[in-house]
């Protein structure tokens, strides 16, 4: 165990950014339906959107990211570039964590390193470049990256500060409470694995204690259950509201929908590293004995087979957006030279033939249920649409929780994955899904299909050191052009945000579709 500093520094440092402070604290409590089961308390363990929603409840960062990707100071108010490949952070003072003990320096260092070197890399995506982590005094550190990175205070915001004291716990110590101490607005109370995480206020919350005195997040992946736990009272907002139970709330006299928009990019993986993929058939379901998704023409011809536009309207009753690359429209790395593929199941089957595929082949794909907008229903209409061109296709949907590693790992053929691109920008997603996977360069930890391009490797390369926007602008382009000109992911959609929730209470929808219970007020 990390002994940590003694001394304190004689004078707070503001930030330039205020936190506002909460409203005065209410014996009140509040209830969320959430749509997906974390699988673990462990901040450190697994970056997910479920995982990092939850932790946010119980710890804080150096640099608070806003619903609108944002950096806005919280366990650090003032930060600076020293020069290309150094950053000064100024520490909050006076802050505790909830078993009364000190924060300081020694527990930035023990958590940015903890979340850099665990042997899961759940992480590696943000903390890749870190170098090191020094302490100029018990509230100043210094971070070291190996190269200019232009993104670092964004990753910085990523990482959940932990006592230094559980730097060496495993993850069972979190999720037993152990361990479940940070700063944050709430503390640990119970957790009932793929049931629910019950939290108390932190009264001594630097920014102020929340309206709620206490919060129940309520794991709810089926979307029947989530709904009826918000008609019959029971839970106070629940997330992604099922398409077919808007009009139930609507017309209700005692509740709402809360829209919003999302940079949450939905997509279809594809093995194409294997000379034999497990899932992937002869159509008479032999062994075909090579992997038809290596063929960019076979790719080019499944997105074809894909009407999705009628998935976005029909099946996801328009809580979505087509989606043609990582990002929309005026975000960092859109490019206009990115081919956009149309529905053509005629032209798809032409394709299929002249790749060979004249009688198609067979295919199961796989992806979770419950985690994702209509995610099980969405699937099945690939699945049909696949089928229509030859490619006989089954469909296999998990829990959440069995299928997150396992499509990460690359244990699928076709797998159905997303992305919340937070950083409004394209070096976040093509780290994680499309680079090379490197555990040593923290690259490509999500890149379930195997995918090495590289031509993406080099381009990322300099994207990702270099600070001047002007020339960093092409960079991010040509990411996107080949990334979907190659056809290396299948570009499904955007998520639109759609809550439900008592009138009692009101709520912004953030860009990361996170549910967080202190941005959650009272109505009045």
């Amino acid at each position: 165990m990390t002994a940590k500093f003694l001394k304190r520094g004689a004078v707070a440092l503001l930030g330039t950014i205020a936190i506002p402070a909460m409203a005065a604290a209410q014996e009140t409590p509040l209830s969320i339906g959430m749509s997906t089961t974390p699988t673990t308390l462990d901040p450190h363990e697994d970056s997910s959107a479920p995982n990092n929603a939850t932790s946010r409840h119980i710890w804080d960062s150096l640099i608070n990211l806003t619903g609108k990707s944002a950096n806005a100071p919280e366990l650090a108010t003032q930060w600076k570039a020293v020069d290309p490949t150094h950053w000064e952070f100024k520490l909050r003072e006076g802050v505790k964590f909830h078993d009364g003990s000190d924060f300081n320096a020694d527990d930035v260092i023990a958590s940015l390193l903890r979340a850099r070197d665990k042997p899961s890399q759940g992480f590696a995506a943000y903390t890749r470049n870190i170098a090191g982590v020094t302490a100029k005094d018990p509230y100043t550190v210094v971070v070291e990256t190996k190269i200019p990175d232009p993104l670092l205070l964004n990753s910085i915001s990523r990482i959940r500060i932990i006592s230094a004291d559980c730097k060496e716990a495993p993850v069972q110590d979190f999720d037993n409470g152990k361990c479940a101490i940070g700063t944050g607005a709430f503390s640990f109370v119970s957790y009932s694995p793929g049931s629910n995480l019950t939290l108390k206020r932190n009264d001594d919350y630097f920014a102020g204690p929340s309206h709620w005195s206490n919060v129940t997040l309520r794991f709810l992946p089926d979307d029947g259950a989530r709904l009826a736990s918000l008609l019959s009272n029971e839970v106070d907002i629940i997330e992604t509201l099922p398409a077919d139970g808007m009009a139930r709330v609507e017309s209700s006299g005692n509740l709402q929908v809360i829209n919003g928009q999302s940079s949450r990019f939905v997509y279809l993986g594809m093995d194409v590293s294997r000379n034999d993929s497990r899932f992937v058939k002869a159509a008479d379901g032999s062994n075909l004995g090579k992997n038809p998704l290596k063929d960019a023409r076979v790719r080019r011809a499944m997105l074809m087979s894909i009407n999705r536009p009628a998935i976005v309207d029909r099946v996801m009753q328009k809580n979505g957006t087509v989606a043609d690359q990582f990002v929309a429209d005026g975000y960092a790395g859109h490019s206009d030279k990115v081919e956009k593929v149309g529905y053509d199941p005629k032209a798809a089957k032409a394709l299929l033939a002249e790749a060979g595929y004249p009688d198609g082949f067979s295919l199961t794909i796989h992806g979770p249920s419950g985690r994702y907008v209509k995610d099980a229903e969405v699937l099945q209409a690939v699945g049909q649409m696949f089928t229509r061109i030859g490619i006989k296709t089954k469909v296999e949907v998990l829990p959440w929780a069995m299928y997150s590693d396992a499509y990460a790992k690359g244990d699928y053929s076709v797998f159905f994955g997303s992305w919340g691109v937070n950083s409004g920008e394209t070096t976040n997603p093509t780290v994680a899904l499309v680079a090379t996977r490197d555990e040593e360069k923290g690259t490509g930890r999500y890149n379930g299909g195997g995918v090495s391009d590289p031509k993406i490797d080099e381009v990322l390369a300099k994207a990702s050191s270099t600070l001047d926007e002007a020339e960093r602008k092409p960079l991010l382009e040509e990411l996107s052009v080949q990334t979907f000109d190659n056809l290396w992911l299948l570009p499904m959609h955007y998520e639109n945000v759609v809550l439900g929730a008592k009138k009692t209470v009101t709520y912004t929808p953030r860009g990361d579709k996170y549910t967080l219970a202190y941005e959650v007020k009272p109505a009045n």
